[in-house]
């Protein structure tokens, strides 16, 4: 063969395999599936943002605020549900992050007012009393009287319990002059009678309150007690609108003896024991 012949059974060759190639590649396109216009294709998602702007602000306020001012938060929580919370609880509850701030964890597991079991927080009151039968066996362990400001906190209506114990005459509630808060006091049968000497008795019956109202007026604000009355501006007033004062005769001063009948309006158990 010559080399002429040669190279035309080459190149026939070559179109042949051309043409097989080509054919492959239109199958190929015809069996691809066609992409969807771009007009029909769904849109990306929009970006959200948040628009609680004002209590993203309100948190972020809170959790840069003063320490004391996060554990007040933290402990009007735990005293208003008497609920045990853990951190993140807290955290979802009042925005307070005890986890993320130390010191609010620490000062947290120390104070006083709030019990740590290791994982949750919860409140602690002074005295651990929850209803009315523990508070009367609490207030008869104090004969000498019990502040009841530690006890507001004990349990949600401690005071209406208070209440109800004094109405049954199980407890006192007396106030303290010196610093203005009641004390309860037990009344307790089982308790050893108190013994009072004669010349106390006397003495304090002895005792003569003034007759006017004005004077006892005053005598209670030298005592650094506010009066429930103004008689000056009652009578003032009752003497601009002609209404005259009734005044009331004086009584005789009788001398105290055995016949003499002598109550005490506060305190009418103070003498009634031997």
């Amino acid at each position: 063969m010559s080399l002429k012949e040669s190279l035309e059974r080459f190149k026939k060759q070559q179109e042949k395999c051309q043409t097989t190639l080509s054919s492959i590649a239109s199958t190929k396109a015809a069996a691809a599936p066609r992409p969807a216009p771009a007009a029909a294709r769904a849109p990306p998602p929009a970006v959200k943002f948040s628009n609680d702007t004002e209590r993203l602000q309100h948190i972020n306020s809170i959790r840069k605020g003063p320490v004391g001012a996060q554990i007040k938060r933290v402990i009007d929580l735990l005293l208003e549900t008497r609920q045990a919370f853990t951190p993140e609880q807290i955290n979802e509850a009042c925005y307070v992050d005890a986890n993320a701030n130390k010191a609010v964890f620490d000062s947290l597991r120390n104070n006083p007012k709030v019990y740590y079991d290791g994982r949750r927080f919860s409140y602690k009151s002074k005295h651990n009393v929850t209803d009315k039968n523990q508070l009367r066996s609490l207030v008869r362990k104090y004969p000498e009287g019990i502040a009841v400001i530690d006890l507001k906190d004990a349990y949600p209506n401690v005071m209406d319990d208070l209440q109800t114990l004094k109405a049954a005459g199980d407890i006192w509630l007396l106030s303290n002059f010196d610093s203005q808060e009641d004390i309860a006091y037990p009344n307790d049968p089982r308790l050893p009678a108190m013994n009072v000497d004669d010349e106390l008795k006397v003495l304090f019956r002895s005792i003569e309150l003034p007759r006017d109202m004005i004077d006892i007026e005053k005598e209670l604000q030298k005592n650094g007690i506010k009066p429930a009355t103004d008689t000056a501006k009652r009578r003032a007033l009752a003497q601009s609108q002609g209404i005259p004062n009734k005044a009331k005769p004086k009584k005789k001063k009788h001398e105290i003896s055995k016949r003499t009948k002598l109550t005490n309006a506060h305190l009418p158990e103070l003498f009634s024991r031997p």
